[in-house]
This record gives C-alpha cells, structure tokens and sequence, in this order.
C-alpha cells in the first residue's frame, strides 16, 4: 500500500538503526519497525514478521527518532518568508540601501531582518536610513531580534521618539517585534502552517514556541483550523505569568485532546545579546571601558519570578549569554529548587559549566550560533575569560544539551545544528575551536525530545515519532550532514511528511 500524509503508518521497512544507547543486536543489518497505536511494537530482520497495513518502504535509509528543535520564536520565523533578507549585506550603506528599494508590505510598511552590524566599517544613523528609505515606514531587525534599527517614518508611526542611530534595544526592540509580528492571524496562521512543514519535512516532530504572546490562544486557533504537522511546547513571559497562573497552567499541560500542544516554561530574559553588544560579562567590551552588557532583569526580581512559576508548576527558561548572566541564572535555580534550562549558555564560566548538572539544569543551546558569531566572537569576546560556545566542557560534565536553532535567528535545521556541533565549521572553513565539538553521538541525541541524557536508540514501547533520512549521521562530515534528505516523518506513527 502507497503510503500518503495524514494516515497512520503500520510497518517501516528495510531501514537500518544507528544512535546513542542501543542495544539491540541488528548492527548494520536491515530492519522493519512495526507500529500499533502511536508506539513502536516490535522491532525485527527484515521480511521475518508479516507487513500488514501501510507500509513505508526504507529502501535501507537509516531511522533515527524525531527530532526536537527547543527554541524557536514560531511568528517572527515563520514571517521572514515575507520579509526582506539582510543576512549577506556587509556595511550600514548597503543595509539602508537595500531596503530602500525593498517590498512595501500590506500594513504599509518595509520590513527586513537578519542584519549584522557588529562587523560593520560603518555604523547605522538615523540620517541614512532615512536618505534611502523616506517616508515609507521601514524597520531592520537584527539577527539576534535584540536591537531594530529604524527610520523617522517608523519611530513616528510607532510613536516613539526617535534616537539619534535610529536603533533600538532589548526591551523597546522586542517591544517593536511583537508589533510587527500581530498581524491578522489568518496570514500568520498560513505562515506558520508553511513553516511548520517545512520542519517536518527536515525529520522535525517537536518544536519548543517561545513566541513573545499569549501562545495558548494562538494554539488552540491553529488546531481548531487543523493544525497536526508536530509537537508543540509553548512558552509564557513575566507579563503573562499571572494569567497562565490565573486559567491553571502547568508545564506539560495539554490544551487538545491528543496531547499535540502542551504547556513550557516560563521564559524570563535576563540580559542582550552578542551582536547587540549587550550581553552581561565579567569584562568589558572592546573600545568601552564601561560596558559590561545589560542585566534585563535583577536577581532578586529573577529569584521572585522562578519563585512564582515554580509554585504554579512550571518549569523555568533563562535566557543568559554572557557568562555573569549565566551565574546568576544558575543562582536563582539553586536558590529557587526550580527546574527548566538555561537558554543560550555562549559564554559560562569555568566555574559554572559543572553546576548545569549539579543543579540538574539543561543547556538549551544554538549550535550554529557558535558558526555564525566565530568572528565576532574572537573580536569583541576577545578580552573574556570565561569559555565561549562550551559544548563538549558541558557534556562531558554531565550536562543534558538541548538543540535548537532560534529561529529566525538561524534556520530551523536540525542537520546544520548537528553539523555545527560536532564539525564546528561551515563552507569549508578551518573548525573553529574544535576541542569543543561534539561526538555524533551525543548531538543527535541532543536533537531529540529528550536531551543528549536520553540518547537516541530505538526500541520497542517508545512512541513512533521517527525521521527516515538517507544516511547514516554519525558517519556523516561537515556537508554531507547538512545535506541529509528526510524520506518520512511520524508523529505517533502518523505520517507529517512523505517525500515524492
């Protein structure tokens, strides 16, 4: 039988089984992985049991399970699809000048994103943008979505007063990305919808949503409409704490019958960012004596929130990048008995990489961040004692690491985060601090569910969430992971992606 999306898969034949932790004895031979209502039955030779159903032939591909992308900003990602792409301009002119010849949206407004000037020979102004751009309202989100740059037009239609570089930063920049983000839902709806199989169509069954919203709503409208391509974990910020408290929430709460959208963490950021030059360190950045980055939240105001969200029975998500935002991250989980992860850990000091494990706190990390910022980050990270990126000081310590991809601040591909993890390159480049660098093993693991402590065997009694892909990624360099091609995917046995 044809197998098609949308209908529940029985058997999954020919396929070979790699990843952490196994015990079963195939090796390298073929398998076929019987399924029966969402979960792994039985695993056995292939051709040995009857193959009775639908039948996906493997075609000796290899099967690993779903893969889980921790966080992702849904909205804000799913609209860069329409969104002016400034990934590759290379100074302040060419940024302004581009988007002055940029799409005008619907709402009137030019939009582009992913800019980073940190490496500029120029610096953004008021002035320049407004040369290019004019009277047509036009905002540039940085790659870390932590400063938006923006022209008289826009500060004047937001209703804000104008700086002199037209930049905003952390609060007021994420204030201006969720206005640009509340757009009619039956068009961020369909965004979504695209995006999200697109996911699944790179082996991805789980996404962590982090989206700056009231997610619950915006969830439940998506399911009502159909919505089934995978698993969502969805977070609330400090503002929203009270109603999620209010209405009952708790992490792992479900909001639709199958369990297909469940309540996260509490996410509370509590500095900036690399890019935006924002992030709290122990020493300063380069050519200013007196700046350390930002503390966006107190410690003793993060220690009340985790206080509160933990009472309430969720679980804590951190945003901390420098390495004085991680030690007090990790203070308020010591203080607090809280349980959740520490979002971004680039930059921890050598003291602290044991207590992630000690205090049993994940490490929510962004492997191709350490690809994208290795640049920036031996030039204004270059005074910094602490470890930059520590990957493998991390897991070997015992951590449990936990990939994902910020998205839109990298895409949303599990094979590149993999690839960056273990490889520490891209595009052929010399590895970049490559005693860091994962095994295989432990980064396939890491893009699952679960975290690297749960490896990524297969065996039978664990739900059917599965990626049929065409090699073998513990064996697999640089490229060739980055190329790896998804012939399935199943969420609970139903097939969310079939290739043609």
């Amino acid at each position: 039988m044809t197998a098609s999306r949308g209908e529940q898969v029985d058997v999954i034949a020919g396929v070979r089984l790699t990843g952490a932790g196994r015990v079963d004895p195939f090796g390298d031979a073929p398998v076929d992985v019987h399924l029966r209502g969402g979960v792994i039955t039985d695993i056995a030779p292939a051709g040995a049991l009857p193959r009775r159903g639908v039948v996906v032939e493997g075609d000796g591909g290899w099967l690993v399970p779903g893969l889980w992308d921790h966080h992702v900003h849904t909205v804000q990602w799913a609209l860069v699809a329409q969104r002016t792409p400034l990934g590759d301009v290379t100074d302040a002119v060419q940024a302004a000048s581009v988007m002055g010849h940029s799409p005008v949206l619907d709402d009137g407004r030019r939009v582009g994103t992913g800019f980073r000037d940190a490496l500029w020979p120029d610096t953004p102004s008021l002035r320049l943008l407004d040369e290019h751009t004019g009277e047509v309202p036009t905002y540039l989100i940085n790659a870390d979505v932590h400063s938006v740059w923006l022209n008289s037009a826009a500060f004047r239609r937001e209703s804000i007063a104008p700086t002199a570089d037209g930049i905003l930063r952390e609060g007021p920049a994420f204030e201006i990305s969720r206005r640009l983000n509340d757009v009619d839902p039956a068009v961020s709806d369909r965004f979504v919808r695209d995006a999200l199989d697109r996911a699944a169509a790179r082996g991805v069954t789980g996404i962590v949503d982090l989206d700056m919203a009231w997610n619950a709503d915006a969830w439940a409208r998506r399911l009502d409409a159909g919505f089934d391509s995978l698993r969502v974990s969805f977070g609330v910020y400090p503002d929203l704490l009270d109603r999620a408290i209010a209405v009952g929430l708790a992490t792992g709460d479900a909001v639709d019958p199958l369990g297909l959208v469940r309540m996260g963490s509490l996410k509370v950021i509590t500095d900036g960012s690399l890019g935006t030059r924002t992030a709290a360190c122990s020493h300063p950045y380069p050519d200013d004596p007196h700046n350390t980055g930002v503390l966006t939240v107190a410690p003793d105001e993060l220690v009340e929130l985790m206080i509160r969200a933990t009472g309430a029975g969720l679980s804590c998500a951190i945003h901390a990048i420098g390495d004085v935002a991680n030690s007090h991250a990790l203070d308020a989980f010591a203080l607090t008995g809280a349980t959740g992860t520490i979002e971004h850990a680039q930059l921890v000091a050598h003291a602290d990489i044991p207590r992630f494990a000690r205090l049993g706190v994940g490490a929510s990390v962004q492997p191709e961040h350490a690809v994208d910022d290795r640049d920036l980050t031996d030039s204004v990270w270059a005074a910094q004692t602490a470890l930059p990126y520590p990957l493998r000081a991390l897991a070997e310590s015992g951590a449990n690491l936990l990939f994902g991809s910020d998205a839109p601040v990298s895409p949303l591909d599990p094979w590149a985060a993999m690839a960056a993890a273990v490889h520490r390159t891209r595009g052929g480049r010399d590895p970049w601090r490559p005693e860091q660098g994962l095994e295989a093993a432990t980064a396939l693991a890491a893009s699952t569910a679960g975290g690297s402590a749960t490896g990524s065997a297969l065996e039978p009694g664990l739900t059917a969430d599965l990626a049929l892909i065409d090699r073998d990624p513990l064996a697999a360099d640089d490229p060739g992971l980055r190329a790896t091609r998804v012939g399935a995917t199943t969420v609970a046995g139903r097939l969310s992606h079939i290739a043609p």
